[in-house]
């Protein structure tokens, strides 16, 4: 059989190819399965964080920041930790981006404050002098939109088993249950907030869509 493979280059090369895809799918994809998993203490996206990545996707502000730290050097001593693929599990869709005019953002829950997201939002050169980024100051009146956030997270859960209401997850439970749990985590984000019209708005049962953002951005470790 090899003696008729050798006088044959064009099956040769077919069984050779055969050969090393098979290899590489008995190689490849176990581990790939593996490092895909969840890393250990990676939650879902409450639904208020959820709210506030529909507000980052919709101010585009992916086009201009990353969300995926490189294993170099120079990344790792800027950002921190570089990023596994694990981390990604239930993000949906991933924000990796392939450009930084602004920089990544991966971590930024580490480093950033609320009161620092909402000066730099409002007045970007407030925060950071020479700042090219533009002002979002119309986030501050336009109302997060919790009812999408909801349905987005009730979607993940039933149709790819996202581990919503189960021990140690974020609590999803009914729209009611999900929008007093919004309103609890919102509280805490406005109490670290200088804007009286967010307090007042908040009082009036209003969450603006600034700190919707904030608590997406906060949740990004």
């Amino acid at each position: 059989m090899f003696s008729w493979l050798e006088k044959n280059p064009f099956f040769f090369a077919v069984a050779v190819f055969i050969l090393i895809a098979y290899a590489g799918v008995v190689e490849i994809l176990p581990d790939f399965a593996n490092r895909a998993r969840p890393v250990e203490g990676t939650k879902p996206y409450t639904v208020l964080q959820l709210a506030g990545k529909h507000v980052y996707i919709k101010e585009s502000c992916n086009a201009c920041h990353s969300q995926m730290i490189r294993p170099f050097k120079s990344e790792t001593d800027r950002y921190g930790m570089y990023s596994l693929s694990g981390e990604y599990a239930y993000d949906r869709p991933h924000l990796w981006g392939s450009k930084r005019t602004g920089p990544d953002l991966w971590r930024v829950g580490n480093y950033r404050t609320s009161d620092w997201h909402e000066n730099h939002m409002k007045d970007p050169t407030s925060v950071v002098p020479g700042s090219i980024m533009p002002a979002y100051k119309h986030i501050f009146d336009k109302n997060a939109d919790i009812e999408t956030a909801y349905a987005e997270a009730y979607t993940i859960k039933k149709v790819f088993n996202v581990p919503y209401d189960t021990e140690g997850m974020p609590k999803l439970g009914s729209f009611e249950d999900a929008s007093k749990q919004a309103r609890t985590e919102a509280a805490e984000i406005i109490a670290q907030m200088k804007d009286e019209s967010i307090k007042t708005a908040f009082e009036r049962g209003e969450i603006k869509e600034i700190v919707a953002l904030i608590a997406y951005l906060n949740s990004l470790k």
